[in-house]
């Protein structure tokens, strides 16, 4: 059986939900110090001087599907997907939304005292997907009978994409004053897979004097490969096939009274997919491909699962009939931060605001932190810009030298996709089905990073070398 990807972005493509694990902003672990570059990692008379996840886990999943929830609520808790009586002709869009950010491997090196420098190395794996489906996309596979008396404006006008790539960066802050620190992170891409998928014109017609019907579709597609077939274990492999950079700034400012900012621009990159890579600029919409007779009294009649392949087979050929080996660029979610915090004795609370800058959506989150001694547990409300409001919550275990920490940005939801999961409940159930769930684990290891005053050798103490910010912003000062 053919199983084309093309038909998994034309029936269920993906997009993201951009949750960030915004407690572990302004936290000061690995996590914090990575995805902001200006901020501190290591504290000086009490951190050791490297840090490390040592390939252990260290990632963060995001997963949220917003509308027909009681078909996929269903699909989580029995494993199948009905949709009989789901209503078509309404033009109504849905949205599955998914991202992740896995550190393979992170490393930290305390470099010198003076400007408090650190410079660090980590590998992650990323990938961010967007994506639109109609309810008719859906319903076509389940009994294209529906469409027989039923001709619904363009209904498979679905469009999304899903990219996933390796990160491998090179982190370096300093401080610039004592209240200023600036940060920067640059990155070597190698892209793992993209598909992309925008229908624009559609349409599904009664073939006059008999029973078949006739599919048209006029889009886009764009693919790193085109049959699920091609993909191996070998393509998780970086090998820079298909080449890519990045880069990502930011600072950090402490007030008098205590107030932290943190403005951060991240993951401003490219990807180049290979010549190898498919395109297809498809437009079928005069001359429709006809779908066989499925109740020809001279033959047997189709069973779903034969009705469903040969409307893949069908979707398949539109798009491919036209394909051709091209390479390609594509942008990878950048975004902006902005953090505004301050502690009061056991409670910190924060604001944050972040925005895709070349794609939909963003967040304001405000994360309430309670510390008590090496604990902390954080509640975080969260608004998504996709007109979503999630409920994360994080605990934490933190020493100088040590860091755990395990959460979810959206913890009700997640809880209630967990128990459809292990205990069949197909009952209805209001609002969007989603999970979310993040951990990692750190370790300090080396000599104590001590101040000069408490040790006779401290690592940067001698070193005559001048901050690099100050240098590179002396370009625009004038000159005596």
């Amino acid at each position: 059986m053919r199983k084309y990807l093309i038909i998994i972005s034309f029936l269920f493509l993906l997009n993201q939900v951009k949750a960030q694990q915004y407690g572990l902003f302004n936290t000061k672990t690995m996590f914090d110090g990575f995805e902001n570059p200006a901020q501190k990692t290591f504290v000086l008379d009490s951190s050791r001087k490297y840090a490390s996840n040592f390939f252990l886990p260290y990632f963060g999943l995001n997963a949220i599907n917003k509308g027909n929830e009681d078909i996929m609520h269903n699909l989580i808790s029995t494993g199948n997907l009905s949709v009989r009586d789901i209503p078509i002709g309404t033009n109504k869009l849905n949205n599955i939304y998914q991202n992740t950010n896995i550190y393979l491997f992170n490393f930290k090196i305390f470099k010198s005292y003076k400007y408090h420098k650190e410079i660090g190395f980590s590998w992650q794996l990323r990938t961010d997907l967007h994506a639109k489906y109609t309810n008719e996309s859906l319903a076509v596979l389940d009994d294209y009978n529906r469409f027989i008396n039923n001709s619904p404006i363009n209904p498979f006008n679905n469009s999304g994409y899903g990219q996933s790539y390796h990160q491998f960066s090179l982190a370096y802050r300093e401080n610039y004053t004592k209240k200023l620190a600036f940060g920067i992170k640059l990155s070597l891409l190698s892209g793992i897979s993209y598909n992309n998928l925008k229908i624009t014109n559609s349409a599904i017609r009664t073939e006059p004097g008999n029973d078949r019907v006739a599919l048209s579709l006029r889009g886009t597609y764009k693919a790193s490969f085109l049959e699920a077939k091609n993909l191996e274990t070998n393509d998780l492999i970086p090998t820079f096939k298909n080449p890519g950079v990045a880069l990502s700034f930011g600072t950090t400012y402490t007030s008098k009274n205590g107030i932290i900012i943190i403005a951060n621009i991240k993951d401003l990159g490219v990807i180049r997919w290979s010549k190898s890579s498919y395109t297809s600029n498809f437009d079928n919409m005069l001359n429709p491909a006809i779908i066989p007779e499925y109740n020809n009294p001279d033959a047997p009649p189709l069973t779903p699962k034969q009705q469903d392949q040969k409307i893949k087979n069908q979707i398949t050929d539109i798009v491919k009939n036209n394909v051709v080996n091209k390479s390609f660029y594509t942008l990878i979610n950048a975004k902006a931060d902005f953090l505004i915090s301050k502690t009061y004795s056991f409670y910190t609370p924060s604001i944050i605001a972040s925005k895709n800058l070349f794609y939909n959506g963003g967040d304001v989150a405000i994360v309430n932190k309670f510390h008590y001694s090496d604990f902390s547990i954080s509640a975080i409300p969260i608004y998504n810009f996709n007109n979503l409001f999630l409920f994360g919550m994080q605990g934490m275990y933190q020493t100088p030298n040590f860091e755990f920490f395990m959460g979810s940005d959206n913890l009700l939801k997640t809880t209630r996709t967990a128990y459809a999961a292990i205990k069949t409940d197909s009952s209805p159930k209001s609002g969007y089905n989603g999970a979310s769930f993040y951990m990692g684990l750190g370790i300090k290891f080396g000599y104590t990073v001590e101040h000069p005053q408490n040790s006779s050798y401290i690592p940067g103490l001698d070193d005559q070398d001048s901050s690099f910010f100050k240098r590179i912003f002396s370009i625009f000062s004038k000159k005596r």
